[in-house]
């Protein structure tokens, strides 16, 4: 009864959204693995974050089914990768980004995969992987665009940004007097993509964690109560509703 009555509200949202302005970009904080584990009896960190590697499935085939063509995970900071317990980032990395997070980018023609964040600070393993789907899917002609954000840091970002174009750009003096905005954001490593319109944050957090600082600069921003693994494709809606109503009253 609840999954119907569930299934009638995503109907009505979606009949609500049919002719409204929707975000071109969507990234999401996936956040709660650990204390939706918690919540349901399961009682390891591990099967929350197993559990929101396979949601992103679900999550991708929401953003081809309405029609939103870039998809930015943070899965996770480079904060947590230096802070969280070993096992638990070494099941996040070999279980979760290698075996779950990666095949499932890669595994439709759709989709092409991009990477973002530090990735000195992951494994080899992983890194060798996430360089391997990039490759993978680069010239595909994709019509959804999924990047992954691991051991991403908003303000490392920006550092390595300006650092990459006072090498490649003219003199100092020359560029301190010339440098615009748009110079810092082709050298960031989501350059050529567009900034995310819309910023979904999960299991009540309201922060951005240092999630792609310069780039969010003029999304929305929605924050949800629901722990990642239990984001439901009727939250994933009303994130939606929300961008749509605050966009129409602009």
């Amino acid at each position: 009864m609840r999954a119907a009555l569930q299934d009638l509200y995503a109907r009505r949202l979606r009949a609500k959204l049919k002719n409204a302005t929707l975000p071109r970009h969507i990234g999401v904080i996936m956040d709660g693995n650990r204390r939706w584990a918690e919540q349901v009896g399961l009682g390891n960190a591990s099967s929350g974050h197993q559990r929101g590697g396979e949601h992103l499935k679900n999550v991708m085939g929401w953003c081809e089914d309405i029609g939103i063509p870039h998809l930015t995970v943070y899965l996770a900071s480079a904060d947590n990768l230096h802070k969280r317990a070993n096992a638990e980032m070494r099941f996040l990395m070999e279980e979760v980004v290698e075996r779950i997070v990666v095949p499932r980018a890669v595994e439709s023609e759709r989709w092409q995969t991009h990477v973002a964040g530090r990735m000195d600070l992951l494994p080899d393993t992983t890194r060798h992987a996430l360089k391997l789907a990039v490759e993978d899917t680069r010239d595909r002609d994709a019509e959804f665009h999924l990047t992954i954000a691991v051991g991403y840091d908003g303000r490392f970002d920006v550092v390595d940004a300006v650092r990459s174009l006072l090498e490649s750009g003219p003199g100092l003096e020359e560029l301190a007097a010339s440098i615009t905005p748009d110079d810092i954001a082709r050298h960031l490593c989501t350059a050529g993509q567009p900034d995310p319109d819309l910023v979904i944050r999960t299991s009540g957090e309201v922060r951005l964690s240092g999630f792609l600082l310069w780039q969010t600069a003029f999304a929305e921003l929605h924050f949800c109560d629901v722990h990642w693994p239990g984001f439901r494709h009727v939250d994933f809606l009303r994130a939606l509703r929300s961008y749509a109503d605050s966009r129409g009253r602009r």
